[in-house]
């Protein structure tokens, strides 16, 4: 009878026990199945956060540059001016046209049948700085070869000099455009530190100066992107014109040696004819007039 009581009281403990333990497995499925839908809703939107980050407006930060962006307009229009004007300007046709190279080489060959009154008209129909190059040492025909090398080289010289003006003002951008910008950048950092001295209640230090700071780099992004092409600009173009004016000098230099058999014998005025040195020496000498007859000395007699 004892031991039915012990087992009865058992087995109710037992099924007791199964039921708390049901519910309590129950509860636990339940808050981390909550748990889970929680942490899926808040994903997404995290998630969301992270996939669409805030974008930089190039023209937002144009205008948040300032009235400083303007001069660094202006010199962003200049070097697109002076690049294009001495791209196009600064070719091979425009400079040291490959028709008139060939027609004078041609004209020189064989030496002694050099021409250059020839020569001369052939400059004339190509008008470029080779032709005026080339024109002048022509019109020294009859001096020495020394002396004409000297006047072509004035002359490379000078046209060279010419064409290389507007190149230095891209020098010359491409040196004060960083300057405007680190400008404006100092000026919006003053400013933004001079602002944070008189903070609102609903901003923070940190918050004001990032973007004070933010702002004022805009000035020097702008300078660098003028300064930039500019110098690469005007580097490559100092190298093509020296380039093409060193053939100029090239192709006089090998037509001098053809006027060494010119050398005080003949000359080429300035319509392109040849003429006699004697023959105009003795021209442009006047004529004097005849001597006028010396009167007899009268000799007084002394009585």
């Amino acid at each position: 009878m004892a031991l039915a009581v012990v087992v009865a009281l058992f087995v109710m403990l037992s099924l007791d026990a199964l039921v708390l333990h049901s519910q309590d497995a129950g509860q636990m499925r339940f808050d981390a199945a909550e748990i889970q839908s929680v942490m899926q809703d808040e994903n997404p939107a995290a998630d969301a956060a992270i996939a669409e980050p805030s974008s930089i407006d190039l023209l937002s930060l144009i205008s948040r540059g300032g009235r400083f962006m303007i001069p660094i307009g202006i010199m962003s229009l200049l070097v697109v001016a002076l690049a294009t004007e001495r791209l196009l300007t600064l070719r091979q046709s425009k400079i040291i046209p490959r028709t008139l190279v060939d027609e004078l080489y041609a004209i020189s060959e064989p030496a002694e049948n050099f021409s250059p009154n020839i020569a001369f008209h052939t400059c004339n129909d190509f008008p470029s700085p080779a032709a005026t190059a080339i024109r002048t040492m022509l019109l020294r025909t009859g001096q020495p070869i020394g002396e004409i090398e000297d006047a072509v080289k004035e002359t490379i010289q000078r046209e060279a000099d010419g064409h290389a003006a507007p190149i230095r003002w891209l020098n010359l951008a491409a040196a004060a455009t960083p300057l405007m910008g680190l400008l404006g950048t100092v000026w919006g950092m003053i400013v933004a530190f001079h602002e944070s001295t008189t903070l609102t209640a609903d901003r923070s230090r940190s918050e004001q100066l990032s973007e004070g700071i933010y702002t004022a780099l805009v000035t020097t992004l702008a300078g660098l992107i003028v300064a930039i092409p500019a110098a690469i600009f005007a580097q490559y173009l100092e190298n093509r014109l020296a380039k093409l004016f060193n053939q100029i000098e090239k192709v006089a230099f090998d037509l001098t040696p053809r006027m060494a058999h010119f050398v005080g014998r003949r000359r080429l005025d300035h319509q392109g004819m040849l003429h006699n040195i004697e023959r105009a020496k003795m021209n442009s000498e006047p004529t004097r007039p005849p001597a006028p007859p010396v009167p007899p000395k009268v000799r007084s007699e002394a009585n």
